[in-house]
């Protein structure tokens, strides 16, 4: 069969404008994971990410001492508070902050010489702060504690990035979300071996590699939350799996489910977090080489 040079040419003219359309595209999409990557490292660096955790102490009911005092029920690490620094009395579900007069311990900027820093109608719950050291109340169930950071912590100045895998838009998928009844609940347990009953919408569901996979997701404000595993964990991935973000899906049902931005729960860079884990069904039977490796 021949055709004419014309044809040839026009041929050849869409060939190469559609090669060209193609690498527009995938440059547009790596340098949307790249941005993506970008401000995941800006927050982990940030006061309020992970890099800058150094310790987690529960608190007992009643006085609880605390300082750098070896002898404090409660030792802060570095020797950047002073020895005795005063103490936390738990009550129930309220904490008084006492400190040692004179310290310079301050509740969201103020001196002060006693004040409640948690309750569940304090919201959000008062920071306390001395030099770089800055620390607020979290509960977890019927555990409450400190959650102490410290702004010149070694770990920022010794982080160097999170090694991830090659970007492949073959990671990214549609998801069809198949919704359950509106009092679908999924149960999630964290680190600490608490579990709790948390809202689900539905199951994601979605194809790779020509066979069809689902996630529970949960709900995050305007956003799906899915935690999940898969043959990589513990391997080239955090062992306790993975967390991803999706939109939560329009009238049709649909939503994308991009691997690529698959990232390590807090509890890859601190021991001093409380992450949940992934349920048993959110275990993936295949090998997701996408999104952030484990961090060493």
């Amino acid at each position: 069969m021949k055709y004419s040079l014309r044809f040839l040419m026009v041929l050849a003219g869409a060939f190469i404008a559609f090669n060209n359309g193609k690498a527009q595209t995938t440059n547009s999409y790596l340098q949307e994971i790249e941005q993506w990557d970008s401000s995941r490292i800006h927050y982990l660096k940030s006061e309020e990410g992970w890099l800058n955790l150094e310790g987690l102490f529960w608190l007992k009911e009643g006085k609880n001492s605390f300082g750098s005092n070896p002898s404090s029920q409660l030792v802060f690490p570095g020797n950047i508070l002073p020895a005795d620094a005063g103490y936390f009395e738990r009550q129930g579900n309220s904490v008084r902050l006492f400190p040692t007069e004179h310290t310079g311990i301050l509740v969201n900027g103020q001196v002060m010489k006693d004040a409640v820093v948690y309750n569940k109608d304090l919201l959000p719950a008062p920071v306390m702060s001395y030099g770089s050291l800055r620390w607020t109340i979290i509960q977890r169930e019927d555990k409450i504690g400190i959650r102490l950071r410290n702004l010149s912590s070694r770990h920022l100045r010794e982080f160097r990035g999170i090694e991830r895998f090659a970007v492949d838009p073959a990671w990214k998928v549609d998801a069809r979300l198949e919704r359950g009844n509106p009092f679908h609940t999924v149960s999630i347990t964290n680190v600490l071996g608490q579990t709790t009953e948390q809202r689900s919408p539905g199951k994601l569901v979605f194809t790779l590699k020509g066979k069809q996979y689902s996630l529970d997701a949960l709900e995050e404000g305007d956003q799906l939350f899915i935690i999940f595993g898969d043959l990589t964990s513990g391997e080239t991935t955090y062992p306790s799996g993975r967390y991803m973000y999706a939109r939560k899906p329009g009238p049709d049902g649909i939503t994308t489910l991009d691997f690529n931005k698959a990232y390590n729960p807090p509890c890859a860079f601190t021991p001093h977090a409380t992450c949940p884990i992934p349920p048993p069904q959110n275990i993936l039977p295949v090998a997701v080489i996408a999104g952030e490796k484990n961090y060493h």
